[in-house]
């Protein structure tokens, strides 16, 4: 499992015009799932991103957790983070998850997070989305749990 996250003091995700996820102050998380990660993988990322410390204390260091700021979460699937581009100008998608597998592990991924105390908005599977986000610092961090 992969995950790209940004630091934001708002996010929104819109299909088709319809607003369908928002946070304010947190993160945009754009999530990629791989074949072989599982439900335990898929807790093990949501309890890496609540706990990691990357918003500024008193004194502007990164001492804080998207939990201890009180934070949201704009939670987005994402398949291309797994591309590989190192053949041709097309990026291939053959390491992402087949979709049913990736959708399920990308709602329990939702749902971990949600159980550690974080309002999440979210995506649409598969869809068409637009994201508008306000970078803050810019703060953007990549996790990889392959």
């Amino acid at each position: 499992m992969r995950a790209t996250l940004q630091r934001v003091t708002r996010a929104t995700c819109t299909v088709e015009g319809a607003l369908t996820g928002q946070t304010g102050p947190g993160l945009l998380v754009l999530l990629g799932v791989a074949p072989g990660d599982t439900d335990a993988t898929a807790h093990a990322m949501a309890a890496k991103i609540a706990k990691l410390r990357i918003f500024g204390d008193e004194q502007g260091r990164m001492n804080r957790s998207v939990q201890d700021i009180g934070g949201g979460i704009l939670s987005v699937s994402q398949f291309t983070l797994y591309a590989d581009t190192r053949g041709g100008n097309r990026p291939s998608f053959t390491a992402a998850a087949p979709p049913d597998h990736a959708r399920a592990l990308y709602h329990t991924f939702n749902a971990a997070l949600r159980a550690l105390g974080l309002p999440v908005g979210e995506g649409v599977f598969g869809a068409h989305m637009v994201l508008d986000l306000t970078n803050d610092g810019p703060v953007t961090l990549t996790l990889d749990l392959d």
